[in-house]
């Protein structure tokens, strides 16, 4: 099988099912809900939806989102854009893909997903090439607080990190289709605070924060009282709001002390593969 067709494979089905850990976080949500309950329904209606998606290999969102491919550094010369590109095409064409990237100038459809913005590409230590698919709803939920920040109260700590995830919570409420994910990187600078976040979104939801003591008790600190407010599923009461809470620190300039959230909805789109 050729790069290219593999490339395409990985995205059948990295936009048709979910990962294992996303779907066992969304039953056991399931269960928690009170029977008859807004949020078991919509729940249950989320599950459904995935199963009919895998089996019939179609998009589980009909916003298929932008792609960022994460390759190994290693691979540069054989995961190229071109053939990263020849790959979207060919899933847009066999309905894998919608239509999703307009020209922000012309506001005309690139009809076949490839340009720049819509298929992002990062080449890094990894393993394989691994795809993340993040919707626009989820996208527009992202924010950037810089402490301190008097409106919430947050000075330049742990605790000032937590009202800032917190207040983003509260923002989103049932945008971006939730339950969600929260991924967050505590410093670094504007634009690397968003990659560091985003690249959170890969952490699978049932493995704890490694190394960092105080970061791991924040992660599970913040998914309890996040599912304690009670704005549940798409926002309609429960206890599931965020499915989980991935959180990484950057250092940081003295003058500036952001704290980014990259927000992804209930479709964690994320699957890798080892090139052969």
């Amino acid at each position: 099988m050729t790069v290219v067709k593999q490339l395409t494979e990985l995205i059948r089905r990295t936009t048709s099912s979910l990962p294992g850990d996303v779907v066992s976080a969304l039953k056991k949500s399931y269960r928690k809900e009170s029977p008859s309950s807004s949020a078991r329904v919509v729940l249950s209606t989320i599950l459904e939806n995935c199963a009919l998606a895998e089996r019939e290999s179609t998009p589980l969102c009909q916003d298929t989102g932008t792609l960022t491919f994460y390759v190994d550094e290693s691979l540069r010369r054989k995961v190229t854009q071109k053939a990263l590109y020849k790959a979207v095409a060919a899933a847009t064409e066999l309905g894998y893909l919608r239509r999703n990237s307009i020209d922000s100038v012309t506001g005309r459809s690139n009809d076949d997903n490839c340009a720049p913005g819509s298929v992002v590409i990062y080449y890094k230590k990894t393993k394989g090439v691994t795809l993340v698919m993040k919707g626009g709803g989820s996208e527009n939920m992202s924010r950037q607080y810089s402490l301190p920040d008097q409106t919430l109260g947050a000075g330049r700590d742990l605790q000032g990190v937590r009202k800032c995830l917190l207040d983003a919570v509260q923002r989103i409420q049932g945008f971006g289709c939730a339950p969600g994910i929260l991924g967050v990187c505590v410093g670094g600078d504007r634009a690397t605070g968003f990659e560091v976040a985003k690249e959170q979104l890969l952490r699978p939801l049932d493995e704890p924060k490694r190394g960092d003591a105080a970061l791991r008790k924040l992660e599970a600190q913040l998914l309890k009282e996040a599912n304690s407010l009670g704005i549940g599923p798409m926002g309609l009461g429960g206890k599931t709001t965020l499915l989980g809470v991935k959180i990484a620190a950057r250092t940081r300039v003295p003058a500036s002390f952001f704290v980014t959230v990259a927000y992804m909805c209930w479709a964690c789109r994320r699957r890798s593969m080892t090139v052969k």
